[in-house]
Parts: C-alpha cells; structure tokens; sequence
C-alpha cells in the first residue's frame, strides 16, 4: 500500500499486476513421452479388435457376399458359356416352373432326403442311447462308429456302386440267397435312391450317435434316479427323461441333416458312374445339386444354374425359418 501510495506522489504509474491464471476449460493433453503413449493405447483398444475381424470379412465378401449377389444378378440374364449376358428378369424361374425335370429333381430331393435321414437319425439316437451306458470297450465303439465320417465321399460311393451291382454285388447275391430275384439297383427309381440313401446313412450316422452321446451326457443324473425310484423302467427313463432333456439337439440334427440332403451331390453322382450327373438314365436319382451342376457346366445355361442355386438357396432359408419357429416353441414349453 506504501508503494503505491508513494509512486502515486512521485507521478510514476504503479507495476502492472501479474495475469491472473485462466479458468480451468476442460483437460490439457499432456504433452511428452505419457501423451504419445495413452493416445496410441486409445487407438490399440478401440482399432485391434477391428483388425483381427478384418480377414474374415474381406474373405466372406470374396467368396462369399460377391458368388451370392453376382449368382443372383445371373439368374435374371439369359447367360452361355463365354457369351454375354443378356436381361430376361424372372424368365428362368418362370421355365424352372414349367420343367418337368426341375419338378423331378426336387421331388427326388426330398425322397432320398426322406429315406436317408429318418432312419439315419434314429439309429444314431439307439446308438447314443448304447453308448451312454458304461459298457467294456466304450471308447473303441466311439471311435468306430465315427470312421464311416471320416472316409471319403468318393470311396465309399464306389465301394457300395460294387455291392448293389446288378451282376455281381454281394447285396443281389444275399437276396438271391433268401428267394429275392435280382434287383436293378441303378435303372429303377426306387431301388437307386435306397442304394444312395444307404450310403448316405452308413456315412453320418456315426456322426450324429456322437452329437446325441454328448448331450445325453449333459443331461443330469438326477432326473435317472428320481424316475429310477418312481420304477421307471430304463425304456421309459429312454422315453421320458432322455428324449425331452436333449429335444434341442434332435431339431438340431434334423435340420443339419435336411440341409445336408438338400445339398447332395456327391453320392448319386458317383454311384451313376456315366450317367450319373443326369441321375440314371431316366433321371431316377437326379438331385437339384446335379440338375444344377448338369445345367451350368453340362449344357453351359448358366442363368438356368444361377436360379436354380437361389430356389435352393430359398429352400435352405424355409427349413432354418422352421427350425427357428420349432426352438422358440420348444423354449417356451420348456419355460411353462
């Protein structure tokens, strides 16, 4: 106060106060070695995860998104092998619609789907049921009920072609043996989609026994004994115990294995031998996957090919739309 009183007197001005700090307005970056440092660890958490996603996506729209929508811009071109496109909108589902042998194809679709999975699967479930019991030798019977997966398609088409020979198979010969005349495995319509059904089954059964065995695994003892001492015999423990604790995993197995008929291609293709991309002679055995494979490469109608994958691809879209509705009723059941 005395100096400013007295450089008041003198005439001189009193010194400037010093500025006053600025108001706090938000955080200051640090700046230094700590700075670099937390905003390249900002950058790591929120970029890596992205990074790692990254091939799948890239490789998904290249083989993947890409086939899909540059198979369905197909379907509505009128398409040669090595010549242009040309428009035609829905005109190739329209004559798939009037095709005996796109009708033919898909009703032979579902028959053989039919006769290979429900007996497929139902064997799996008496296998399962087998194998969960403590029996000597179980980890042999698993491994030997999974070989048939994990053999070739192509080696055991040819092997069962030889047993349903019509000439010299060893099935024909068995029948002969009971009174049963010999049978025309590959000409008749019947006989050639069990043939394949057969081969299809021998293959995956093994398979879904071990899907089922893993689930019946899971389900709790408890619920045994408790029926164990209600005097439930082991067929009704089977009946009602093992059944409704792994209903979720048979809709499973029924829609991987519907889908995996849809999509059959290997086997009757080879057990036809030369005429089996047509399905037999008389397209007995023809599948869509053939009819498919026969129009695109064969007679090179790759529009006619195109839309024949999106009818298949619609039909895939139907059975995981019943496998969903099926779930959540099955959910809500087991809720109530």
């Amino acid at each position: 106060m005395a100096t400013s009183v007295r450089a008041t007197q003198d005439g001189t001005p009193p010194p400037a106060a010093p500025p006053s700090p600025p108001a706090p307005h938000g955080r200051r970056r640090r700046s230094g070695p700590g700075g670099w440092r937390s905003t390249l660890y900002r950058w790591d958490v929120k970029a890596i995860p992205y990074v790692f996603i990254t091939p799948f996506f890239l490789t998904f729209a290249a083989f993947g998104l890409f086939p899909l929508i540059y198979t369905g811009w197909l379907s509505l071109n009128r398409v040669e092998l090595g010549g242009t496109p040309e428009w035609k909108g829905l005109e190739n589902y329209t004559d798939l619609a009037t095709s005996e042998f796109f009708w033919n194809a898909l009703l032979n679709t579902f028959t053989i789907g039919v006769i290979s999975t429900v007996p497929q699967l139902l064997m799996a479930l008496g296998l399962a049921h087998l194998l969960n019991y403590k029996l000597r030798g179980r980890g042999f019977f698993r491994v030997a009920i999974l070989a048939p997966y994990a053999t070739s398609i192509a080696a055991a088409t040819l092997v069962f072609a030889q047993l349903f020979n019509t000439d010299y198979g060893m099935i024909n010969g068995v029948l002969d043996w009971v009174g049963i005349g010999p049978v025309d495995w590959k000409n008749s319509k019947w006989p050639a989609q069990i043939a394949i059904s057969v081969i299809v089954t021998w293959r995956w059964t093994g398979y879904n026994a071990l899907i089922y065995l893993a689930a019946m695994q899971a389900v709790p003892q408890d619920l045994y004994e408790a029926a164990s001492l209600d005097g439930a015999s082991r067929w009704r423990q089977f009946i009602s115990v093992t059944i409704p604790s792994i209903r979720p995993t048979i809709f499973f197995t029924i829609i991987v294995s519907t889908i995996g008929a849809t999509q059959l291609f290997g086997e009757p293709m080879l057990f036809g031998g030369s005429v089996g991309i047509s399905g037999g002679s008389g397209h007995q055995f023809q599948t869509l996957s053939l009819l498919m494979y026969e129009k695109g490469w064969i007679t090179g109608a790759l529009g006619s090919a195109s839309a024949i994958a999106w009818v298949m691809l619609a039909l895939l879209l139907l059975i995981g739309g019943i496998q969903a509705l099926l779930s959540r009723r099955n959910r809500k059941k087991l809720g109530d």
